[in-house]
């Protein structure tokens, strides 16, 4: 085998390493970007599928594989490369966790505002392979906007570098926007240089509850405050009760500004976020759900009776959906085509049951598979992982 040839350590699996419940082969852990491009040539050769993975919080999330010889871990890629504090840029291997940069990055009192749903094992190249985004979305934007630079590896081992730092870039393509939400299905990320934010001097959480059908106007009343919310976030348990909104105020002038924002909530004004700010917490059934800020009460309105909680920001259009109950199968696609015949982007992020319809339509999906088939000829990184099987 190939794959022993290179000098990365090899080892064999376990449940724990299985990708959607397809379990690789073998599990290969580079320690260098040299080492991830020694692999995915010597997986070239035997055509091998190949699935990238960090600390292995998000391997559920997603499709199964169509096939998956070997998982290449990229635990031991955990060094934060350069912190330049006085531009507030960082730059990391793939494999740092977020509560370890956070810790780093606090020492200079500045951070990467990318408040992920769980930090311990989270990595960096997990959080940007799938996008994941936190309630400080509203204000400093997804992982996609914090991102300036990426080093990646493609399917053939060839090593490529966009945005800062730049080496060699692949012409026409901006890669840190294509590998971010990718899934693993063009390549590896393996580095990535962010943009960073000063930690701010203050944070204020209020909190109270809301009526479903008053949300929407809420959401566009603290959207448009000269007070300036970093992010608003709801959480609705039991869709057949009453919602808790939570609103964060950063800042200098923080509690004055929670103060102003306080008589339109009209709750609690708190120096620590309520219990699930920003969490998500089902291994079952996750659903991301996007909509328009404009159609967030028709957004609640249909997810009413549907055995699933939300969670999310209605300033942004962005939410999560978990099972509070137990969904058989045919429960679970019931609700899923009934928020699609109303809300435009439903995606079935987690699911037991396999052969749900993940995606639904999905426009511009001839251009993906362009693009997978310009990056992955060969089909051999995360196959099938992705919308439309790409």
């Amino acid at each position: 085998m190939k794959l022993a040839d290179t000098g990365v350590t090899v080892r064999d699996t376990d449940e724990e390493d299985a990708v959607a419940g397809v379990l690789p082969r073998w599990v290969a852990m580079p320690e260098s970007v040299e080492e991830i491009a020694a692999v995915l040539r010597a997986c070239a050769e035997e055509d091998l599928a190949v699935v990238p993975a960090g600390g292995g919080t998000k391997l559920h999330w997603g499709a199964p594989p169509e096939r998956c010889d070997v998982l290449l871990d990229l635990c031991c890629m955990n060094e934060v490369l350069e912190h330049a504090s006085g531009d507030l840029v960082v730059r990391v291997q793939a494999g740092v966790t977020m509560d370890t940069l956070a810790e780093r990055l606090a020492s200079s009192g500045q951070e990467l505002a990318l408040d992920v749903p769980f930090m311990e094992n989270t990595t960096v190249g997990g959080t940007l392979a799938t996008a994941t985004a936190g309630p400080r979305s509203f204000r400093y934007g997804g992982p996609r906007d914090l991102l300036i630079g990426i080093t990646v590896v493609l399917a053939d081992g060839t090593i490529a570098r966009s945005g800062g730092k730049v080496v060699k870039n692949v012409a026409g393509y901006d890669l840190g926007k294509l590998f971010t939400g990718s899934y693993g299905t063009l390549g590896v990320i393996a580095e990535a240089t962010f943009r960073l934010h000063p930690l701010p001097a203050e944070r204020v959480w209020i909190t109270g509850e809301v009526a479903p059908e008053d949300v929407q106007g809420l959401a566009a009343a603290l959207a448009a405050s000269q007070a300036e919310p970093t992010a608003v976030e709801v959480d609705w348990l039991d869709p057949r009760g009453p919602l808790t909104v939570a609103v964060l105020v950063e800042g200098a002038t923080a509690r004055a500004r929670a103060d102003a924002l306080n008589a339109l909530v009209e709750g609690e004004i708190g120096d620590e976020p309520p219990p699930w700010w920003g969490l998500i917490t089902s291994d079952d059934v996750l659903i991301d759900l996007r909509c328009l800020p404009g159609q967030v009460g028709e957004t609640l309105d249909a997810v009413r009776g549907g055995g699933l909680s939300l969670r999310g920001s209605p300033v942004t259009g962005r939410f999560h959906l978990e099972s509070w109950g137990e969904l058989t199968r045919d429960e679970l696609a019931a609700a899923v085509a009934g928020l699609r015949k109303r809300v435009a982007v439903v995606t079935v992020t987690a699911s037991p049951y396999q052969d749900i319809d993940r995606y639904g339509e999905v426009p511009g999906l001839a251009l993906m598979r362009r693009v997978k088939d310009q990056f992955d000829p060969g089909r051999r990184m995360s196959p099938g992982r992705f919308v439309g099987g790409i």
